[in-house]
């Protein structure tokens, strides 16, 4: 590990000063900085830690009835939270997806989104959840979608400076869930990730969101199939449809992991899957 100058700032304003200079990294849980670090693939020249940071950490509930999840709030906390679990499930599937318990009391649900992988255990989750991520600077501040913050792998929009500090669903879906597909039980980076959300009333699906996680450069909602979805009751032949249109909707590669060719497959395979499941939440 090469030397740096570390950092603890108590504001935000401090820590987005800090962050604006070249070669510099943010330090949340640092199960990804710190062994990048000692590997050497990543080499900051100041590392600035959030710790000390107030309002940073925890799960509340807003006055429109969503919650909003602090970038700062450890994912095992996420995974076990009951209004998560009851509210946004898949949220709390992906969550218990990450690595081991030990990381997952280490990890933060921010680091996990700010890495940018398009692997992001979390991220099909909070994609099907409609997330709205709030970003702040010393300029200012400012809520994206969060399907709208990736560019590309391990990249963002964030600007020089930028620090994302909540983010904030809206009130639950009917039903939703996570699926990872993965060789190992643990502890193992997603072949594909699937989540679903699903609006329901009266046995008709009158809203869907689907998102994929490893099928393309960036994390990706499936709109046709969420178009498909909407307003018809659940039927095999519009699962069909759906599964089939979110394969449409990827752009996957072939890596030591697997085939494009299978991945693709197995997109249309969990995403009929995940939408029976969600639908069947939804009615529980």
């Amino acid at each position: 590990m090469r030397s740096f100058e570390f950092f603890e700032p108590t504001t935000l304003a401090e820590a987005s000063r800090l962050f604006a200079q070249e070669h510099a990294q943010l330090l949340a849980g640092g199960t990804d900085l710190v062994i990048g670090m000692k590997a050497l693939t990543e080499t900051p020249q100041s590392v600035i830690s959030l710790q000390k940071i107030a309002g940073l950490a925890g799960i509340t509930t807003d006055a429109d009835g969503g919650v909003s999840i602090g970038v700062m709030t450890r994912v095992r906390d996420v995974e076990l939270s009951e209004e998560i679990r009851n509210g946004y499930t898949a949220l709390a599937e992906g969550a218990a997806e990450i690595g081991s318990i030990q990381i997952r009391n280490l990890a933060t649900l921010g680091g996990n989104i700010a890495h940018a992988s398009p692997a992001a255990d979390t991220v099909a989750a909070l994609l099907a959840l409609d997330a709205q991520v709030d970003i702040a600077s010393a300029d200012g501040e400012r809520s994206v979608p969060i399907h709208a913050l990736f560019t590309g792998p391990g990249q963002t929009i964030l600007t020089a400076g930028e620090i994302m500090t909540r983010f904030r669903l809206p009130s639950p879906a009917s039903g939703s869930h996570y699926i990872k597909h993965k060789i190992r039980e643990v502890m193992d980076l997603a072949f594909i990730g699937v989540a679903a959300a699903v609006d329901m009333d009266n046995g008709t699906i009158t809203g869907a969101r689907i998102g994929l996680a490893a099928v393309a450069p960036t994390p990706i909602r499936a709109t046709e199939a969420e178009e498909l979805l909407a307003g018809k009751s659940l039927t095999d032949a519009i699962l069909a449809e759906a599964g089939e249109a979110a394969a449409a909707a990827c752009s996957p590669i072939s890596d030591l992991r697997c085939s494009a060719e299978h991945r693709r497959e197995m997109v249309d395979v969990l995403t009929r899957r995940t939408v029976r499941e969600a639908v069947a939440r939804a009615h529980a």
